[in-house]
């Protein structure tokens, strides 16, 4: 049984992602920009769980030549994506060109990690199967984006998370935007839909505002985050997974929640500044965190 801090499961995607300025093709998802995010960081054992089709291995195989650790799950297609930005990054309209196959339980026997992050992109992704019988094996870190998504054809629409009363009482880590945490709570007040996220058997809910900043709840206290403003907004796509593989990271390594917050942050704002996955270091992280301007959040 391999065992690792933490290990991400997801699909690989094919990502079409198109802006004012330019339309770009590349691979993208949770699992994509996680790793490529963890793989400039220090003392954490990592590994990968990504499933994609045959035609598209050689994103594999970039990660495994750059030291990732990487078990591959065959699908039929790979999950392809549009992402339509207007002027407004915090803004997006979305399509689902193709669909992959789900992930099983029988596809995580040899792994063992203490947390596991699984990055959903579609309702059908992970099972309450999958998700309950993973939880035996370590805490479960989830962003709530993907069972909000009911995809119908090629088009994206929002939707109730089904089931969630019997999902969350699995989650340890949930990250939530602010309509997502309306949606899921029907609460619009941030401390009251916090709290029932809580009470409901998540034990950190990681609030992201975009621009504004982010926040935590562990149930006892609120967290305000500060955004990092950053030089330039140049691509939005993959900014919230890279924010919770800096959560994760430092809460792996024992930081407070202020501390993995803030890191998560700054790593968010670095990766935003550029096209594709993170591509900074430590270093850059702290400086971040010392030196640019910022913005609280107010709850």
């Amino acid at each position: 049984m391999q065992e690792y801090d933490l290990c991400c499961v997801g699909h690989i995607t094919l990502d079409k992602v198109v802006t004012p300025n330019q339309t770009m093709y590349m691979p993208g998802g949770t699992s994509f920009y996680c790793s490529h995010a963890i793989r400039h960081l220090n003392d954490i054992k990592y590994s990968l769980v990504a499933s994609l089709a045959a035609t598209e291995m050689a994103v594999v195989d970039d990660l495994r030549n750059k030291g990732v650790e990487v078990d591959v799950i065959l699908s039929r297609k790979s999950l392809y994506f549009e992402n339509i930005y207007g002027e407004n990054q915090d803004d997006r309209t979305q399509r689902v060109l193709a669909q992959a196959d789900p992930f099983a339980s029988k596809d995580m026997k040899t792994i063992s990690a203490k947390v596991f992050l699984l990055g959903a992109l579609t309702a059908n992704d992970f099972s309450l199967d999958f998700v309950r019988d993973l939880s035996r094996k370590g805490l479960i870190a989830i962003d709530s984006q993907g069972y909000l998504r009911r995809v119908e054809g090629e088009n994206v629409f929002a939707t109730d998370w089904q089931n969630k009363l019997e999902f969350l009482q699995y989650v340890h880590f949930l990250k939530v935007n602010e309509m997502e945490l309306e949606s899921l709570t029907r609460e619009s007040d941030v401390r009251i839909a916090a709290h029932k996220l809580y009470e409901w058997g998540v034990k950190e809910v990681v609030i992201t505002l975009g621009s504004l900043g982010s926040i935590i709840y562990d149930g006892f206290d609120f967290y305000p985050i500060p955004a990092y403003i950053p030089n330039e907004v140049v691509d939005a796509t993959g900014c919230g997974d890279t924010y919770m593989t800096g959560y994760l990271y430092k809460r792996a390594l024992g930081a407070d929640f202020t501390e993995a917050g803030k890191f998560g942050a700054a790593m968010a704002t670095i990766k935003i500044e550029g096209m594709g996955p993170f591509h900074g270091s430590v270093a850059d992280i702290e400086d971040r965190m010392l030196n640019a301007e910022t913005h609280i959040p107010s709850f």
